[in-house]
């Protein structure tokens, strides 16, 4: 659901400059207040720890485009890099994490369903992705799911991404493994010949300085998933993230991002969907 009660103080642009890549701020803490506005108090922001190209931690550094993107809206609320406090956010705990109101915001591709909108709020889209395939990139055979029959696809266990291909193409033979990283390697090895998420992801993972020129994203979508930032129910902030959101798309540093974290893949993201238009608060 979405709230659409006014922000008051969180709508004011931070002074300090923005950079992309965001480092330190409270290594995951849950502590810390979270007020709205920079006023010294802290914001905690929940991300993705292993995700190449989205949210990814290294030390004590974040890199990533849900990581950029939500260091630019918590500038545009007034908080500088150092206020923001990163949690990890497993996609089992997200729900549970806003509710219990360990973080104030949520950005890991986090997809928009109705489901979801019964407990959380949203704002954005930030990015629209579609599930896609990742190949070695000297394969021109595989254009799409219908070309894997008797082949080998690659994800994650208990991933509805694989299974939907499954369902759709019987002559596929699933492989199940416990991450994309580990499903990559099969993919380099020959074990398997192709891997399957959606696009951004496979994209990040191809990004990696050990990867780069070694797979390719096929481009060929075939579903949608609204990346939102996830919000604690009842929460006043969804008209401002979407305007702050709605601002980075304005000034181009939001193309930077996608470009800047996706650099090395041979990924081009769907221009039918992105970048997305906003969707209403309270909707």
């Amino acid at each position: 659901m979405r709230n659409t009660k006014p922000l008051g103080l969180a709508a004011m642009a931070a002074a300090a400059a923005l950079t992309l890549t965001a480092c330190g701020g409270g290594g995951g803490e849950t502590g810390g207040g979270g007020e709205t506005g920079g006023s010294g108090e802290n914001v905690r922001i929940g991300i993705k720890y292993d995700q190449p190209g989205l949210g990814f931690r290294d030390g004590e550094e974040y890199t990533g485009f849900d990581v950029d993107v939500a260091t630019y809206v918590a500038n545009e609320l007034g908080y500088s890099a150092d206020q923001i406090e990163w949690v990890e956010s497993p996609s089992a705990n997200r729900e549970n994490m806003l509710a219990n109101e360990q973080v104030d915001m949520i950005f890991a591709t986090y997809s928009i369903t109705d489901e979801r909108d019964q407990t959380v709020d949203f704002a954005g889209p930030y990015f629209v992705a579609g599930q896609d395939l990742l190949v070695r990139a000297d394969d021109d055979s595989i254009q799409g799911p219908a070309d894997l029959e008797g082949k080998n696809l690659c994800s994650v266990t208990g991933s509805t991404s694989a299974q939907k291909v499954k369902d759709e193409h019987p002559g596929v033979n699933l492989v199940e493994q416990g991450g994309y990283a580990e499903c990559v390697t099969f993919l380099e090895s020959g074990q398997v010949d192709a891997v399957t998420t959606d696009d951004i992801i496979l994209a990040g993972l191809a990004s990696t300085e050990a990867n780069q020129g070694k797979f390719k994203v096929v481009g060929n979508t075939f579903s949608e998933e609204r990346y939102g930032v996830g919000l604690p129910q009842g929460s006043e902030q969804c008209e401002a993230v979407n305007e702050a959101i709605t601002k980075m798309i304005e000034e181009g540093a939001w193309e930077e991002a996608v470009t800047a974290n996706t650099q090395g893949a041979d990924y081009s993201y769907n221009e039918e969907l992105n970048p997305p238009e906003m969707e209403p608060c309270g909707e």
